[in-house]
């Protein structure tokens, strides 16, 4: 149930509003001046507040400032001495509305309904991105990776392309998203692409967009990602694996800042930042004839590699805590602990499979192992065929 806060001097105008909003269902707490209003704020939550503008003491607009300083509520403001000028201060403050009194009541709780949905909208919107900064988090103090996060603190804000390299498994998605984050581009798209996960004969439908009829089953037109990713970042993954033919038109694309849909004729402008990233050693790929070498230097502006696990041991144990902590919340259960032994035991493997490997195993973990997490689980449950 939604509880508010009433911050009025006129004791007839808070019982009135309390009378009306009981009967609407909401809780209502009640302050006869802006100085009660904020310590009630401070000691209680709040899903919006209504408060006067004209008050002794402390008046709504200072009311207003303070609250802001420690709290992201939405405020009405209200007052029967209202003006223009009075608004638009009290909305520049960050208040969501203001209504002159008497107040209309259908708009009011109108204007209360409205302020309530977007309040609901802003957490969970802040929820979200909390769960994707999550997702994407970097994890580990090893001096490798504290290397990288130094090289995207100096590289994200500019335009420089960035070809980041490392085997299977070791985060390279990671360092394209936080590149893209910490960005002028973080407010538009972040498009990824799996250059391996497409074939060859579509890969440039998929990356330029095609026209209707250009192929048999091209029954509408299509944007590609070049054109989807306008203004934000396009994340080649796996770059090593695109056909020739697609090279040579991503090439054009980043020299003129232009493509042409498959099947079209209209040059179209983008302007897209390129991350790139593969797990193959792209100057024997170029002497072997399969990718393109004024390609590579159109991408290894700046390089980054994402070293394999087996050589940061020192972050294994942190990313198993991590993902223990992680995993265990997705499936509803208290996190395990690891006995000392048990992690030395995930230290001394190998991690061919590098990051993702490590995170499957400690799932594994979390649902086979009872209350800790011991040196002998991890020879019995560390091997997809587990031993019985």
């Amino acid at each position: 149930m939604a509880k508010i806060l009433i911050i009025d001097d006129e004791a007839p105008i808070r019982r009135t509003l309390k009378e009306i909003l009981g009967y609407e269902k909401y809780t209502v707490d009640e302050a006869e001046n802006g100085i009660i209003g904020l310590e009630l704020l401070h000691q209680n939550h709040y899903d919006l507040v209504l408060c006067d503008i004209k008050m002794p003491e402390m008046d709504g607009i200072e009311v207003l400032e303070e609250a802001k300083t420690f709290c992201d509520i939405p405020f009405i403001m209200i007052s029967g001495h209202g003006n223009i000028d009075t608004a638009v201060e009290a909305i520049k403050l960050g208040a969501y509305d203001f209504i002159s009194k008497p107040p209309d009541l259908n708009r009011l709780l109108i204007t209360i309904r409205n302020a309530m949905d977007k309040s609901i909208l802003l957490n969970e919107t802040k929820v979200l991105k909390k769960m994707v900064s999550q997702k994407y988090e970097m994890v580990g103090n090893s001096p490798a990776i504290q290397q990288i996060k130094d090289v995207i603190e100096k590289v994200a804000p500019t335009t420089a392309r960035v070809l980041i390299f490392g085997e299977n498994g070791t985060g390279k998605e990671l360092v394209a998203h936080w590149l893209h984050e910490k960005s002028q581009r973080a407010h538009a798209p972040f498009i990824e692409v799996n250059c391996a996960a497409i074939p060859a004969e579509l890969i440039e439908s998929e990356l330029f967009g095609h026209e209707k009829g250009s192929f048999t089953s091209a029954h509408k037109q299509r944007k590609g990602d070049f054109e989807l990713a306008h203004g934000g970042t396009l994340f080649l993954d796996e770059i090593g694996d695109m056909s020739l033919s697609a090279q040579a038109k991503v090439l054009r694309a980043l020299q003129e800042n232009k493509i042409t849909r498959v099947g079209g004729e209209k040059e179209i402008n983008v302007d897209v930042r390129i991350i790139a990233a593969t797990n193959k050693n792209l100057a024997e790929e170029i002497q072997n004839g399969n990718f393109r070498e004024d390609l590579y230097h159109r991408l290894s502006v700046i390089p980054i590699e994402v070293t394999a696990l087996r050589n940061r041991k020192e972050d294994i144990p942190v990313l198993a805590k991590y993902f223990m902590e992680n995993i265990a919340a997705a499936n509803g259960r208290a996190p395990l602990k690891y006995s000392d032994a048990a992690l030395k035991a995930l230290t001394e493997l190998p991690w061919s499979g590098n990051i993702r490997e490590l995170r499957n195993v400690v799932e594994r973990l979390v649902i086979l192992c009872d209350k800790s997490v011991e040196v002998e689980d991890i020879s019995l449950f560390v091997n997809p065929l587990i031993k019985r």
